[in-house]
């Protein structure tokens, strides 16, 4: 099954920001982890399940994928995948209703 991977706003400006911060200290270090994030959502358009479900989240359709210490987070509805946010693994994840 082909799927449609579209951006949050959130989720662009998470990867925008982390790249700027790693930048500061390490150019390439902030690259390849944009490009890591790239290639994983690239990979979502053939199978979006390949991740993982969300431990703090009991919901199968909420899904996520390390981009090295970094967790994308990801939303499945039929055929499109919505890319949610990019946090840091360390930072712990608060759900708001």
């Amino acid at each position: 099954m082909a799927y449609r991977v579209v951006w949050s706003p959130k989720a662009v400006e998470d990867v925008e920001a982390i790249a700027a911060y790693i930048a500061r200290d390490s150019p390439s270090y902030a690259a390849a982890v944009v490009q890591k994030v790239i290639e994983i959502t690239d990979e979502l358009t053939q199978d979006a399940t390949k991740g993982r479900l969300i431990p703090e989240i009991e919901e199968s359709k909420v899904m996520e994928q390390f981009a090295y210490s970094y967790r994308l987070l990801y939303r499945i509805e039929g055929e499109t995948v919505t890319v949610a946010a990019l946090i840091h693994g360390k930072r712990l994840l608060y759900l708001t209703d």
